[in-house]
């Protein structure tokens, strides 16, 4: 049975992904329910950005600016629009900036995580049928080898300051369950890619360097393996998990599609040279940097859970999905010049 949630309040909202979601969730939930509310809050960091929602109707949502870690905040959001679910996407989500100043990944995943949880609770005592629910990476589990995959019942192992960051915000999740008896979920994905991606991203990041015909680092040999999964199916997931998961289960999303980095990057830097029709071999631009520390060889995520009890899966190809991704930021270079701040030119693959 479907859970109807009335108003939902969403975190990281302007975000890559989290804006994927509002634009899912206004599309094909608020469009059938007028009943429903959706309020965002998002700090609109460097990450954060309005023009991921200028494509919906105005009406659609209310905006709140502020962060998840502003407890007086949160006790006043929740005592005026009441919302009854909320679903986390706020965080710090790039491993090389969190090797640069971990104590910002762990303000926001972790005490962040840790404060919006109790505004909760704080909030929900009479409302027994609210939840929570937490979105979360594949990372927390640390690297694989060559073979195996990651489940629902893989140990946490993080081992960069980020993934760290996730573990512990995870971690608070499931001890305000076991603690207060909130009801929450987790889930964890893979690495996603589509428009709005921030461009220190490894897709973003290369259709940047493409397009300024610039090199395009890669770290080590480029032997490091992703599992990839485009971000509009991971977010129908994410709905399916929302209003049918069961309360207090975790779920892992994928799209069965990993690759070496060298393999994605030669096989972008095609796409990109076809759609621009031009004669220049954008694979020139690859370059190998010395490795990242910490650098987890592999990431595997087995699906059978949430494909099973909840029917989802991937539907989109992955050579469909990027190159729907090149052609977005080909068409949407004020976008780009937006947010070309110099930031995405530091990391690599």
């Amino acid at each position: 049975m479907r859970r109807k949630i009335s108003r939902l309040l969403v975190t990281g909202g302007a975000g890559f992904i989290g804006s994927h979601f509002v634009r899912h969730w206004v599309r094909d939930r608020l469009g059938k329910n007028s009943d429903q509310q959706l309020i965002i809050l998002d700090s609109l960091s460097y990450a954060g950005n309005l023009m991921n929602l200028s494509d919906l109707p105005k009406d659609s949502f209310r905006l709140v600016k502020g962060s998840i870690g502003d407890a007086p905040l949160l006790k006043r959001l929740f005592t005026e629009h009441r919302p009854t679910a909320v679903i986390n996407f706020a965080a710090e989500s790039h491993v090389d900036r969190s090797i640069a100043t971990p104590i910002t990944f762990i303000e926001t995943n972790v005490l962040g995580t840790g404060i919006l949880l109790d505004a909760c609770r704080l909030a929900w005592k009479n409302i027994p049928e609210a939840f929570f629910l937490q979105i979360s990476t594949d990372e927390v589990f640390g690297a694989l080898g060559d073979e195996g995959f990651f489940t629902e019942k893989t140990p946490y192992a993080p081992r960069s300051p980020y993934s760290a960051s996730k573990a512990g915000g995870d971690h608070l999740v499931h001890a305000y369950q076991n603690t207060f008896n909130l009801n929450a979920m987790v889930v964890h994905c893979s690495n996603n890619y589509g428009p709005y991606q921030f461009p220190e991203k490894l897709i973003p990041l290369t259709i940047s360097r493409c397009l300024a015909k610039e090199p395009i680092p890669i770290y080590g040999k480029g032997d490091n393996v992703r599992d990839w999964v485009f971000v509009e199916d991971a977010c129908r997931a994410m709905i399916e998990v929302l209003e049918a998961g069961k309360l207090g289960e975790r779920y892992l999303i994928g799209g069965q599609c990993p690759l070496r980095n060298i393999e994605l990057v030669t096989h972008l830097t095609k796409i990109f040279g076809e759609l621009q029709n031009d004669k220049f071999k954008y694979e020139s631009l690859i370059s190998f940097v010395k490795d990242r520390a910490g650098h987890d060889y592999r990431y595997a995520t087995d699906i059978g859970k949430i494909s099973s009890e909840l029917g989802w899966k991937p539907t989109t190809p992955f050579n469909e999905g990027l190159k729907r991704t090149v052609e977005w930021y080909l068409s949407n270079g004020k976008w780009l010049n937006a947010i070309a701040d110099g930031s995405y030119r530091a990391g690599a693959a």
